[in-house]
């Protein structure tokens, strides 16, 4: 993607999901956990797991839908557009599973959010569309109005997103519970 495509994502959409968890409701859980100790580490090994696999995640996403897009023989500017799609979708799909990073309740009211939340997801989808089909905002920043088939296959790549890393943890923290003599927690 070009540099006025990253300033976009860094400066709108990356912004603007980032504030949206600000106004999160903190989990119910929160005051009954333990608290880290002064030696930890910020970053600690499951959170160093997580960065690393979603990178990953998003390394093959993004950079599998623009050699996709070549491979179509679909021009540069319509590839780097698809690029740019699937990463503004994986991020709001990462969103949604952020917020409930350390809990296995996977139920309707974690998904559903805030108003703020949607809000936030609605200012950049509205903002992804217009980036992508308005032509004064193509000429602006290099785009191509995408075909549908391909704006369906990102946010299948963006749920896919969202079934591994939740399929992950909820392997992860299963396996935590059954063995926490093995991750550093006391019984």
């Amino acid at each position: 993607i070009t540099p006025i495509q990253i300033l976009w994502i860094n400066m709108i959409t990356a912004a603007t999901l980032g504030i949206a968890l600000a106004f999160e409701h903190a989990d119910a859980d929160t005051m009954r956990s333990k608290p880290r100790l002064r030696n930890e580490p910020l970053l600690g090994r499951e959170l160093m797991w997580h960065i690393a696999l979603v990178a990953f995640l998003f390394l093959v996403g993004v950079f599998g839908m623009y050699e996709y897009a070549l491979s179509q023989g679909k021009e540069i500017d319509y590839a780097r557009t698809v690029a740019m799609n699937t990463l503004v979708v994986m991020e709001i799909f990462h969103l949604l599973y952020i917020r409930n990073f350390h809990t296995t309740r996977l139920t309707f009211d974690l998904l559903k959010g805030t108003t703020a939340l949607w809000s936030a997801v609605g200012v950049v989808v509205i903002g992804q569309i217009t980036i992508t089909y308005h032509p004064y905002m193509q000429e602006v920043f290099g785009t191509r109005a995408l075909e549908s088939m391909d704006m369906i296959v990102i946010v299948g790549i963006g749920m896919a997103l969202f079934a591994i890393i939740e399929a992950e943890k909820q392997i992860r923290l299963r396996w935590e519970q059954r063995h926490p003599a093995q991750n550093g927690t006391q019984v």
